[in-house]
């Protein structure tokens, strides 16, 4: 894609930073803690149910951020995709919540800047504070400038490819998980199959451990 057909472009003025929402205190409500985020992955792992007193609050397509030190630097960025249509959930004080502007700006593909490289770069730059509790200063944040797409066609696109990129590797990481249990499951079988050859007769205990050797 041709340099001409980016721009650089203050944050503030491409995602919407923490956008207003309402949702009235001691309401009950889906919430989604930091520990639902699995770094360098899209999906929100589950929410619990819980009473509304403060926190972040968002809703579908929304990118959760993590601002505070090491979630950031591991990479806890997601996308809210388990709420119901026009639901409003809420999540830890540590989360920046980002949402695409209105003709201006795609909201998966703000996910997907928010996990590139130049952006992280600029959101650990603006942490502030003591080690080991740093935070993302977000009014700084918001002044960084990073080149995006001026089409808004063309970061549907792009990230509509990474989304396809994102879902192999989501269901070759489903294929693993299955072949690991089966490869549990044989070798429990296996293992319980030895111990009672093993304690067979000794007449016929070498020759029957030999043989289940031979036959795996």
């Amino acid at each position: 894609m041709s340099k001409k057909n980016f721009m650089n472009i203050e944050l503030q003025n491409f995602i919407q930073f923490n956008p207003k929402e309402t949702l009235p205190k001691g309401s009950v409500a889906k919430k989604i803690p930091m520990e639902m985020l699995k770094p360098h992955t899209r999906k929100i792992i589950g929410y619990e149910k819980n009473i509304y007193s403060t926190g972040a609050k968002f809703r579908n397509k929304d990118t959760l951020l993590a601002k505070i030190t090491p979630c950031l630097e591991n990479g806890k960025t997601a996308q809210v995709g388990i709420l119901e249509d026009n639901e409003i959930a809420f999540g830890s004080t540590e989360f920046i919540v980002l949402r695409s502007i209105e003709n201006i700006s795609d909201s998966d593909f703000i996910y997907y800047l928010s996990k590139s490289p130049s952006f992280r770069k600029k959101a650990i730059s603006c942490m502030e504070g003591t080690s080991g509790r740093k935070r993302v200063n977000e009014k700084t944040l918001k002044e960084q400038i990073l080149p995006v797409p001026t089409d808004i066609e063309k970061q549907k696109n792009i990230a509509q490819l990474l989304l396809k990129i994102d879902n192999k590797i989501e269901l070759n990481n489903k294929i693993n998980e299955e072949l690991e249990k089966l490869a549990k499951t044989l070798y429990d079988y296996w293992l319980c199959s030895l111990i009672f050859l093993m304690n067979l007769d000794d007449r016929i205990n070498q020759a029957a451990v030999l043989w289940f050797i031979t036959t795996i």
